[in-house]
């Protein structure tokens, strides 16, 4: 049986995206399709998804299509592997900041990593979660991005941290359904768009998991050294160590383990409660052969500081301020450590 391009495009609408729930053609996945009679090949090319999902979308694909005497090709496409050499000419080190899953707190160390090295360098922060972004509330009332009559977009200023979000733009109460080349695209116009000017620093807070955002961090943005956070819990140290094989697969220096809401010490009595167990985020490190950063303690005054826009490293003294200080002291050392091994020899 031999099919049309559009009878293929047809038949592409009942594959669905695994992590989305939409079909590949709703969510501009499929950007090529060749028929080739003569031959008797399709060819399917399609964005490039989660590695994790590729061998199931393409058994979905010869699947749909799978009534045909032709043979069935599958091609990802991939970013540009020299996209990331022009990226960024005028930001010194790039530190990504990741987690295996949501809830560890990764937004909310990014931020406090940003305004600790804000205080003696100069920095930026950009959150590329595009599917839900947390920043432009973590950083309150700062200076709203605007654009310049060059249509480059100058980012939010505040603690002496430069500020970037897909939250100034879609809006808080805004979802973004993206996917592959519609990630890639807006992550790079908030980096190569946004008048970073010269930086020591961008942070770079992405989203929980290891899906487009990261894939696209990766390839195409010159990353120094990246930062995994995770709880002492065993379930979010798993997700963890998928994290840093992630970075690993991508040819991406991990910089260190950060463990978030370690030990609670209690107001009352001061003895110190372990809520989500205790030793995770060390377990992790000594087995992936990278420092553990810090361990910061589980602190309701970090959530508090978080939620008014004053990430708790700008406020008063607290176990928890002091913690993340020092983790953000610790993490410079390491990045700059991979800086050094990235230089040319003489």
């Amino acid at each position: 049986m031999t099919l049309t391009e559009e009878d293929v495009f047809d038949r592409l609408r009942n594959v669905e995206d695994p992590e989305l729930g939409e079909n590949i053609v709703s969510l501009e996945m499929v950007k090529n399709i060749n028929v080739d009679d003569v031959e008797d090949v399709i060819t399917v090319q399609l964005d490039l998804p989660n590695p994790a999902m590729e061998d199931d979308l393409r058994d979905a694909v010869v699947t749909a299509l799978g009534d045909t005497e032709a043979d069935i090709e599958v091609d990802w496409v991939t970013p540009d592997e020299d996209e990331g050499s022009e990226m960024l000419p005028n930001v010194d080190k790039v530190i990504a900041v990741s987690s295996g899953k949501g809830g560890v707190g990764k937004s909310t160390v990014a931020a406090n990593l940003a305004c600790a090295l804000g205080r003696e360098y100069s920095v930026g922060v950009l959150d590329a979660d595009v599917y839900g972004p947390n920043l432009p509330r973590m950083f309150g009332e700062a200076e709203p991005p605007r654009v310049t009559k060059e249509e480059e977009i100058i980012p939010a200023s505040k603690y002496g941290v430069r500020v970037m979000s897909m939250g100034y733009v879609a809006g808080d109460d805004s979802p973004v359904v993206w996917r592959g080349a519609m990630v890639h695209k807006a992550l790079t116009q908030l980096l190569d768009d946004v008048r970073w000017g010269d930086l020591d620093y961008l942070v770079v807070d992405l989203p929980p998991g290891t899906g487009d955002a990261q894939l696209t961090i990766a390839q195409t943005v010159p990353v120094t050294g990246a930062v995994v956070v995770t709880t002492p819990q065993e379930v979010s140290v798993d997700d963890s160590r998928k994290g840093v094989k992630m970075f690993e697969k991508s040819d991406v220096d991990v910089a260190g383990i950060i463990e978030n809401m370690a030990g609670f010490v209690c107001p009352d009595c001061g003895e110190v409660h372990d809520v989500f167990g205790e030793g995770g985020g060390e377990e992790l490190a000594e087995e992936s052969g990278v420092p553990l950063l810090g361990s910061v303690p589980l602190d309701p005054s970090v959530r508090t500081a978080s939620d008014e826009g004053e990430p708790i490293v700008v406020g008063d003294e607290s176990p928890a301020r002091d913690a993340l200080i020092e983790t953000a002291e610790e993490t410079r050392e390491a990045v700059d450590d991979l800086a050094k091994k990235e230089l040319p020899m003489l």
